[in-house]
């Protein structure tokens, strides 16, 4: 049973800073792609970033420049470190552990976390 731990969500103002934590209970954490989605009211869920096992990172359009995608392989954790956000970065964010292997996916999803920006 792979379990994560998110955290790092709340309330912000525009203009402020959160850094999200998924922590993963997952054997070969090094060998997966970890990725951010995110899901707002009434719109689909929407790939934010992803982290690749050797570390090449890739951003949406809507967050280059204003967030970072990170990973501690020694702690089985990934990061989303937003700065500059905007009321349109309210979402549900979550974090997904994807790997293959020749006969298998492996795909894992967190439980989410809330991010709200409002003043």
């Amino acid at each position: 049973q792979v379990q994560f731990v998110e955290s790092g969500g709340g309330l912000v103002q525009p203009g402020g800073s959160l850094r999200l934590s998924c922590a993963a209970s997952l054997n070969l954490f090094n060998l997966y792609t970890m990725r951010w989605y995110r899901q707002a009211p009434g719109k689909q869920r929407e790939l934010v970033a992803d982290i690749r096992s050797g570390g090449r990172t890739n951003y949406a359009e809507f967050v280059k420049g204003r967030f970072t995608i990170s990973r501690d392989n020694a702690n089985n954790t990934v990061y989303l470190q937003m700065i500059s956000l905007k009321p349109e970065d309210t979402a549900v964010y979550y974090c997904n552990a994807r790997r293959w292997t020749s006969v298998k996916e492996y795909d894992y999803w967190g439980q989410g976390t809330q991010v709200t920006v409002s003043s």
